[in-house]
């Protein structure tokens, strides 16, 4: 007979004796130290690197061959921790503060420790400690770093749980955090946790942001960048981004602009392109999604612009169109005041406007009074007109020349393709929790978008003459020209050269090539043999996608832990056994290099005891998490395992692939279809090649949709020999 579910077999340690191997139950594990004296002074506690106590809550996460150890009580010990940290001793002081930072990751002990107003001592000791121990700092440096350090690391693990509000910190600890930004470059684990305390103040305080943004500027920041360590180097992006994302509704176009002229007067665009993305080292995931954070945000700025509508009242917005056609037909003549009429100039401008390609002609600013693009597609064009003159010349010269049916319309092309590009780039849309995907090229120029826009404008116009369009072939060009763009995007081109380049080779007689071979593919195996041929064999690849699905599960994933600030020392690692009957999962202090071992990974849970697999918002964290859960790109990235009757494992994947991956995988240990769009793809692609190897015979040779008809009965069977 089994031994009942809830008795566990597991290691217990406590001083003075030899760890006893014994069975224990879990509904009791909390309270089996009660046999003890003082019990009420005693708990268990896990033996590994997180020494988590074990609780009410956690206790049924104890699995068999645990190792636990008897120790002071959370509260014994908090209420120690508390006392010693306030010892005259530097050395008994220095031990308990790195105690105290080890404990605070267990929010049992925060819990307790919080309670005996912890936060406000460690704030008190920030605040003052730099003056009570001013004196001992040049016999005692490396003591007095140690003993800050570890102080803020306490206070970082301490509010990192959630449990005390931010907003409850005073204007003088602020600034002493920020002055440590100063004080301490040369310290990076000072320097780290002050960015960190610094970036989650911004990002879970409004009254905190406005206090942060008067203590510390970009200039501060801006030598963290130049130096060798990505960690700081991260962290200091990552307040920026913060200062950047968390600016109050009323002054977020004010401090937007603002942070606009601080990102071209202080060159920190050209700081992070030279010391963090052309650095001779590999770019982390966390530092790419603050560069991809960065990237929106910049391309945010443009939102306002985009949302304008122009008024056709104003002077100053009309004489941008003034300029473009003073620009284009500067050099025909340009009657004067006394000489030509009234009417004769009207009629002059509606000609140049139709060359220009307004779909107005009478009055242009109606063309922009569409958002988006609103007065960013003017503001595009003008820019084109000014910095790349010869090239808008051109275009719009050889347009004007042309038929009218055959002409590429310079302004409805420019209003477009701007409305495209906001499209692309996602303009207006708030961060991903989890995306990383930044492209470099845009921070190789300081009106990247702008520039952007005018290789993509001399791309639309290329793509017109190539197709020889007419005026009813407008979107299909725009149709076009966007693959072009995505095809482009894709290969991450370092620079707006190489981004020129690549749209090069991406001429329209290239897009056809792609596309018909990719219409052939699909019209070759259309036919009924090949869907009979395909049914046949489709079984023996979907076995061959779900053992790929299964062997990656078992070499595993790190996940990363989402709270309320990105946090790069919160990961976890899943993997499956290889025998397909469990799932070994555990906490990491860091993100791993390769495959992490079972043995390591603390916890497990039998596939047998899975209930259900469940996605996007009904999974348990999406419906807690309020603020992700507004997050479209975390929702399509979120999957649970539902267990027992209310056990739930929650996954928020690193990217769209894993996460096709994992839910396939799952989904196969638990005897479902595999759904996922990875899969289709998969299937697709291994049914062409398996098809494709299989008439490789039968080249040239034409596959009849019908079978061929059997043959009539010969007349007579003497032709058969008979061996008996």
């Amino acid at each position: 007979m089994p031994p009942p579910a809830d008795i566990v077999k597991v290691a217990i340690e406590w001083p003075g004796a030899f760890p006893k191997l014994m069975e224990i139950d879990q509904v009791s594990a909390s309270v089996c130290v009660w046999s003890l004296a003082n019990h009420d002074q005693f708990a268990l506690q896990h033996a590994d690197s997180s020494n988590f106590y074990i609780t009410e809550k956690n206790r049924n996460e104890i699995k068999n061959g645990a190792i636990l150890r008897l120790t002071t009580s959370p509260a014994q010990n908090a209420q120690q921790l508390h006392e010693r940290i306030q010892s005259s001793s530097m050395d008994a002081k220095l031990e308990a503060l790195k105690d105290l930072a080890n404990y605070s990751r267990d929010v049992t002990f925060a819990q307790e420790f919080i309670n005996l107003d912890g936060i406000s001592l460690l704030t008190q000791m920030v605040e003052s400690g730099t003056e009570r121990y001013q004196k001992l700092q040049k016999i005692m440096k490396p003591c007095f770093g140690d003993m800050l350090s570890f102080t803020l690391t306490a206070f970082v693990e301490l509010m990192d749980h959630g449990i005390v509000s931010w907003d409850t910190f005073s204007v003088a600890f602020i600034k002493k955090i920020a002055s440590y930004v100063n004080k301490f470059a040369s310290d990076i684990s000072i320097l780290q946790r002050s960015l960190a305390i610094l970036e989650s103040m911004v990002l879970n305080s409004h009254d905190l942001y406005q206090k942060v943004a008067q203590e510390i500027t970009i200039g501060q920041l801006i030598p963290h960048l130049q130096g060798t360590d990505q960690e700081i180097q991260t962290y200091t992006i990552a307040v920026i981004n913060a200062l950047f994302l968390k600016a109050p509704d009323d002054k977020r176009q004010v401090s937007c602009w603002e942070m606009a002229n601080i990102l071209a007067q202080k060159q920190l665009r050209s700081i992070i392109l030279t010391h963090v993305i052309r650095a001779q080292r590999a770019i982390n995931n966390e530092m790419a999604h603050q560069l991809y954070v960065l990237q929106v945000l910049t391309f945010n700025l443009l939102e306002d612009r985009m949302m304008t509508k122009m008024d056709p009242q104003d002077q100053a917005q009309r004489d941008i169109i003034f300029e473009l056609r003073r620009i284009a037909f500067d050099a025909e003549s340009e009657p004067n005041n006394s000489s030509g009429s009234i009417e004769k100039r009207k009629s002059m401008y509606t000609r140049d406007y139709k060359k220009l390609g307004f779909i107005n002609h009478v009055n242009p600013a109606m063309d922009f009074t569409q958002t988006p693009p609103g007065m960013l597609a003017l503001d595009n064009m003008l820019y084109f007109a000014k910095h790349h003159q010869d090239a808008y010349i051109r275009i719009v010269l050889e347009n004007s020349s042309r038929e009218d049916k055959h002409e590429c319309p310079f302004g409805r092309s420019s209003i477009e393709l701007t409305k495209m590009l906001c499209e692309i780039l996602k303009v207006g849309e708030l961060p991903s929790e989890t995306c990383n995907d930044f492209h470099p090229m845009f921070f190789t120029h300081d009106r990247s978008f702008e520039e952007f826009f005018c290789i993509c404008i001399q791309l639309l116009n290329k793509t017109w003459k190539e197709m020889r369009a007419t005026s009813e072939d407008f979107n299909k060009v725009m149709q076009v020209v966007k693959e072009q763009i995505m095809r482009a995007l894709t290969t991450k081109p370092s620079s707006l050269d190489q981004f020129k380049s690549k749209l090069q080779n991406l001429s329209y007689t290239e897009i056809l090539k792609i596309r018909q071979s990719e219409r052939m593919n699909q019209e070759d195996f259309q036919s009924r043999p090949i869907l009979e041929l395909k049914e046949k064999i489709q079984p023996e690849i979907l076995e061959l996608i779900k053992q790929q699905r299964l062997n990656r599960l078992v070499e595993g994933t790190c996940f990363r832990k989402l709270n309320s600030r990105r946090r790069q020392d919160k990961f976890w690692y899943c993997r499956l056994s290889p025998n397909h009957k469990v799932l070994h999962y555990g906490d990491l202090e860091e993100s791993p290099q390769g495959e992490v071992p079972h043995d390591s990974l603390q916890d497990k849970l039998p596939v047998a005891d899975i209930k259900a697999v469940v996605t996007g918002k009904d999974c348990p964290h999406m419906k807690e998490k309020g603020a992700l859960k507004q997050n479209k790109e975390v929702l399509e990235l979120a999957f649970s395992i539902l267990y027992d009757s209310s056990g739930q494992l929650n996954f928020i994947a690193p990217d769209k692939h894993e996460y096709c991956v994992w839910t396939d995988g799952l989904n196969a240990l638990l005897g479902k279809d595999m759904l996922s769009d990875l899969t289709r793809n998969d299937l697709d692609t291994l049914l062409s090649m398996e098809i494709k190897l299989r008439l490789l015979d039968l080249e040239n040779i034409q596959i009849p949709d019908a079978p061929p008809p059997i043959p009539k009965e010969p007349s007579n069977y003497d032709f058969v020999y008979d061996c008996n």
